[in-house]
């Protein structure tokens, strides 16, 4: 099954067409923390710049790519990240983003937690047309 799945999904990682075009077109820059590795072409393209990007290992989820190399990859930044871009004393760990999932956060008086809240003394009456 995981075979099919490189073949024709592109949310479980690189397929193998991309992979393909990957080795033959662009150069490994590095990798991070989390797998994913990051690509420059070889070549100029059409803005005068090289196109860099980059493939995740397991789900393709845009939130896990460290601060650092999403500044390379949106060219804030000249040089790749190295082992010594250490992050800040600020900044988490990553968590993932569980929107749509079972383990998403569902405030109380939410539809998915039945729509019902306490009653609260500021709460407002609606405007009836009728009334």
């Amino acid at each position: 099954m995981s075979f099919i799945k490189r073949i024709f999904t592109w949310w479980n990682g690189s397929t193998f067409g991309t992979n393909f075009q990957i080795r033959t077109k662009a150069s490994k820059v590095g990798e991070d923390a989390y797998g994913n590795t990051y690509f420059e072409e070889n070549k100029v393209g059409y803005e005068g710049r090289k196109r860099r990007f980059v493939t995740y290992t397991g789900y393709a989820d845009a939130s896990r790519v460290p601060p650092v190399w999403n500044g390379w990859l949106h060219y804030t930044i000249d040089e790749p990240p190295s082992e010594t871009d250490l992050r800040h004393d600020w900044q988490t760990d990553y968590e993932p983003n569980l929107t749509g999932t079972l383990h998403a956060y569902k405030p109380k008086g939410s539809l998915d937690r039945g729509g019902v809240r306490d009653k609260v003394t500021s709460d407002y009456e609606a405007w009836d047309p009728n009334a």
